[in-house]
């Protein structure tokens, strides 16, 4: 949804941010703005939510590359569940 609205703004700011941006009008500069402000708070959020790690977690993560056995997924099951169509 759009809606056009009269601001009051700084130009040498928009200016700044359009060069900083990679924008050519006031109105995708502003935009491009307002949606890096969401992505940052949304990446911000997401890392937030992220529990802490360590070795041990990433050891059993890694687990299956070194095993001798296939690892419980791979790629061609998934090729062959998807190719072969509903039994």
């Amino acid at each position: 949804m759009r809606k056009h609205t009269t601001i009051d703004i700084d130009v040498d700011l928009v200016r700044q941010a359009g060069a900083a941006l990679g924008t050519s009008t006031m109105t995708e500069t502003v935009h491009a703005a307002l949606s890096e402000a969401v992505r940052r708070r949304t990446r911000r959020a997401i890392a937030d939510l992220r529990p802490a790690l360590d070795l041990s977690d990433l050891d059993a993560m890694r687990a299956h590359r070194f095993a001798e056995d296939r690892a419980p997924y791979s790629a061609s099951d998934a090729d062959r569940a998807t190719s072969s169509g509903p039994e």
